[in-house]
């Protein structure tokens, strides 16, 4: 099923979740410059035009590229009573076939963090993709150190489900993760955490 048949908009309890625009540039650029020693730690290193309007643009055209496709839904937290932008998050690398699975990544402005916005767009996204897009399987990864994110995921009904040695480079080093999945008929029960 291609997402670009309607326009792709979620709404949650206090939020939009939408793909980004063109006009986002300015609230993107200073939410992610006023958070960069908050994000920093947790994401790979930010190239030198990270933050300008041509790497936006190049954003924006990828996300539609990728929602028209179907193989990512890139997503601006936007809440509504402000309009304002608190973060991304982001279904990607969607896979059909046997695997009907897909990888979520997520990040909240510094101002933002731990006012619930994030907990309500996973739930709004892990619905979405079992429901409308007949995935069974969302993955997730985060730092072993990561203790806001591992929280995050476990509320979100994700399971843990093991290590993966050098998964990414984040901030200029090779890092291992903890992957976490959530699933369409969960059966599994409390996991372990290591």
């Amino acid at each position: 099923m291609l997402l670009a048949k309607r326009k792709l908009r979620i709404e949650t309890e206090r939020m939009t979740l939408r793909p980004p625009v063109h006009s986002d540039f300015r609230a993107w650029s200073a939410l992610r410059q006023q958070s960069h020693g908050f994000l920093s730690p947790w994401e790979p290193s930010w190239a030198k035009d990270h933050l300008t309007r041509k790497a936006f643009t190049n954003r924006v055209y990828w996300a539609q590229r990728s929602v028209s496709g179907g193989t990512a839904m890139p997503l601006f937290l936007i809440r509504r009573e402000d309009d304002r932008l608190l973060g991304a998050i982001t279904l990607d690398n969607i896979r059909r076939g046997p695997s009907q699975s897909g990888t979520l990544g997520y990040w909240t402005g510094q101002g933002y963090a731990r006012n619930g916005y994030m907990r309500e767009a996973i739930l709004a996204v892990v619905h979405h993709a079992f429901a409308r897009l007949d995935l069974s399987r969302i993955e997730a990864a985060c730092l072993p150190e990561n203790a806001a994110s591992r929280g995050l995921l476990e509320k979100c009904s994700f399971k843990y489900e093991g290590v993966a040695q050098s998964y990414l480079q984040i901030d200029g080093r090779w890092r291992t993760h903890v992957l976490y999945a959530a699933l369409r008929s969960d059966r599994r029960g409390k996991t372990d955490v290591g």
